[in-house]
Parts: structure tokens; C-alpha cells; sequence
């Protein structure tokens, strides 16, 4: 059968601002950056790419675990390698959840062959640490996995430390999703002392979508080693290991060119440094915050539980959510995103994550939702 080719134009999607709970906008040096010509996946200069990457995750994760890498994959294969490489069957699983990030988490650990236990708050909410406390008493379980960033709610989890103290008292090992808060806002792995946390490189590392920044704590890496049968292949942290070793051992092709942006988007965190980084989101969200406020935008989660990177103002009575946002898109250029699961047509979602965390950005974006609520 003959294949007639259709005329295709150059590929030029419209410019678009993302102010939405990812991806984020891409610094130019970053897009550069992946423009660098290839070399072998095990070529010398590649692996010092990987030593970089790993120093500056080190960093970034304000941890000394040797094992830190990144995925090749998104912030879901980090989720399922965090998962995958401590999980056989029956263990037990507390699976703390505050959106639906949480649930996702609980899902993939049942999917893994865990017994999971919930422990819940209604969506935009956190969890008291006592809480946990109690649950690890009442059942123990050998894993407790939590979101430090809601990216569903905007909520952030605070008491990380002390919600681990509880967890290795009980005996289990904690899980921390720092998807939407790794490099923009607050987040030290080695002083929490949590055992595995995982991340994507898209939100605030300002990266392109495609890896999945991961470390290892010593309690996790040692029952990691100590499986009685290894997890899926592509997602084993010992291969993976073995794969960023010196010398390397091959595991897989891994996407040069997407390493090259995170390398790029890593040295952009350094050299800005996480407090300087850290308060410029802080910044931001506060005149984003105040300024929703004078729009008369009620926001779902009390101030001191906001996260700086992702904002949850709740919907204008009479305003319709999908109208507004593709007027959004369409006159203005700017992408926000709406409310999903119980929050569905309640709020907006609006990023201010890495690179899109800007003066400008906020002061165009009040300017338009001023404009089109004008018309609503």
C-alpha cells in the first residue's frame, strides 16, 4: 500500500506562558543547552554529565546520598521507583493522603503488592504528625508514603522532621514526593531525615519534562539490598547505581540530550542559590496572593500552609471555569490550569514555579484575569 506524505509545516506551536502546575517555563540557556551534539551513552565525557548531575541533585536535595540520580522517565517512573524498589508482596504500606497525588501513590504501591492502609484529609488540608504517630502504633507498616507538595491542592505538608522521627520510631521508612517543592522552596532530605524522595524535572527546575531526580537514605538503600527477589528492570536503583558507577555498567540508552537541559537547569539553581532561589518563589506568590485577594479571589488554603510554587484561588461565583481559562489561553497566551477529583470547576491551579516565578508574569497575569473577570 502506497504512504502519500501530507504537507507538514515547520513545527511552531503558539507561544504560550505556563503558569499552570507544569511544565514551567524553560530558560533560554537551558533550550541551548540541548542543542549540544550527542555523544554515546557511555561515552567518558557523558559520564562526567551524570557525576555533574549527581553533585548538583546532592545540592539541590540538600542531602550526601550517594544514591542520587535521575530517572529516565518523568516524576511517575520516580513515584514507581521509589515504590517498586522497597515493595514486595504483603509488605504493608501506610499511604497518608491529602489530594490526589496521595491517592496515586497509594494506587501504585497496591498495583506493587502492598497491603495499603489509608490515612486521610479532605482535599487542601495536611496532616497533624500525631496523627501518623497513632496510625504507625495502631498498624505498623514497613513503608509510610507522604506528599510534601500537594500539586492538586497547592498545600504544603509542614513537619516533615518530626513526622519522620515518628515513622523510624515505628520501624517504617518514609517516602516524600518533593514533585512540586524540590528548587522552589525548602527542601533538606539529610536534616528531615527522610529515607527516599523523588522529584520531576519539569516544575521547579525549570527543565524540560523527561527525568525524574530520585535519592536514596542508608535505611532505604540497605532494604533495597536486602530484597529477596530484585523489582522491574527498568526501574532497579542497584542497576541504575551500577549505571552512573565508575567504570558504568550499560542498563539502558539514556536520553542525552534531556540530560544536557538538567545539567544546564541544575548549574541555573547553583549558581542562583536554593536561599536566594527560595525566597524569589516566596516573593512572587505573595504578590500573586495579594493580588487575587484585591480581586476578590477567596484562595482554598490558609496562608502559612500555601505553597510558593503553586497558588489555589477558588472560582468567582457565576464564572465559568473552562470559558475563562481558554479566553486566558486564546487572548492573552497564558496557560493556568482548573481543579481536578472533589476540587473539579472549584479553583485554578496556578503555577509560579522556577523560571515562569517572575515579577512580569504576575503582574500580566492580574492584568488579564482583572480584564476577563471584568466581562464575566
Amino acid at each position: 500500500m502506497d504512504f502519500v506524505a501530507p504537507h507538514l509545516s515547520d513545527l511552531n506551536p503558539s507561544p504560550r506562558l505556563l503558569l499552570g502546575p507544569g511544565p514551567s517555563m524553560v530558560p533560554p540557556r537551558v533550550l541551548s543547552s540541548m542543542a549540544t551534539p550527542l555523544v554515546g551513552h557511555l561515552d567518558p565525557d557523558f559520564l562526567r554529565i551524570l557525576a555533574d548531575v549527581r553533585r548538583l541533585l546532592q545540592y539541590t536535595f540538600q542531602t550526601k546520598n550517594e544514591l542520587t540520580l535521575a530517572i529516565s522517565g518523568t516524576g511517575t517512573a520516580g513515584m514507581e521507583a521509589a515504590l517498586c524498589n522497597l515493595i514486595e508482596p504483603g509488605d504493608r504500606v501506610l499511604a497518608c493522603i491529602q489530594g490526589f497525588f496521595g491517592q496515586r501513590l497509594a494506587e501504585l504501591a497496591s498495583r506493587h503488592g502492598a497491603t495499603v492502609q489509608t490515612l486521610e484529609v479532605p482535599w487542601g488540608q495536611v496532616f497533624d504528625p500525631e496523627r501518623i504517630r497513632s496510625a504507625l502504633r495502631a498498624s505498623p507498616a514497613k513503608l509510610v508514603t507522604l506528599v510534601h507538595a500537594e500539586t492538586s491542592t497547592g498545600a504544603c505538608q509542614p513537619e516533615i522532621e518530626a513526622i519522620a522521627r515518628f515513622v523510624h520510631e515505628a520501624g517504617a521508612l518514609l517516602i516524600l514526593d518533593v514533585v512540586t517543592s524540590l528548587g522552589g522552596l525548602p527542601v533538606s532530605i539529610d536534616a528531615w531525615d527522610v529515607d527516599v524522595a523523588y522529584s520531576a524535572s519539569q516544575k521547579g527546575l525549570s527543565a524540560p519534562p523527561g527525568l525524574a531526580p530520585l535519592t536514596v537514605g542508608p535505611r532505604a538503600l540497605q532494604a533495597i539490598q536486602r530484597r529477596s527477589r530484585p523489582p522491574v528492570f527498568y526501574l532497579d536503583l542497584l542497576e541504575l547505581q551500577r549505571y552512573w558507577g565508575d567504570p558504568p555498567a550499560y542498563h539502558h540508552t539514556a536520553p542525552i540530550s534531556s540530560f544536557y537541559a538538567l545539567r544546564e537547569a541544575l548549574r541555573l539553581v547553583a549558581e542562583e542559590g536554593l536561599p536566594a532561589r527560595h525566597q524569589r518563589h516566596l516573593e512572587n506568590a505573595e504578590r500573586l496572593w495579594n493580588g487575587l485577594e484585591d480581586l476578590g479571589l477567596e484562595m482554598l488554603v490558609p496562608r502559612h500552609l500555601r505553597l510558593p510554587t503553586l497558588s489555589t484561588p477558588r472560582l468567582p461565583s457565576g464564572v465559568e471555569d473552562a470559558l475563562l481559562r481558554r479566553r486566558l489561553l486564546d487572548e492573552f497566551g497564558i496557560e493556568i490550569a482548573g481543579g481536578f477529583g472533589p476540587l473539579a470547576g472549584k479553583i485554578w491551579r496556578i503555577g509560579l514555579m522556577g523560571h515562569s516565578s517572575r515579577r512580569e508574569n504576575v503582574v500580566l497575569l492580574l492584568a488579564a484575569l482583572r480584564e476577563l473577570l471584568a466581562r464575566s
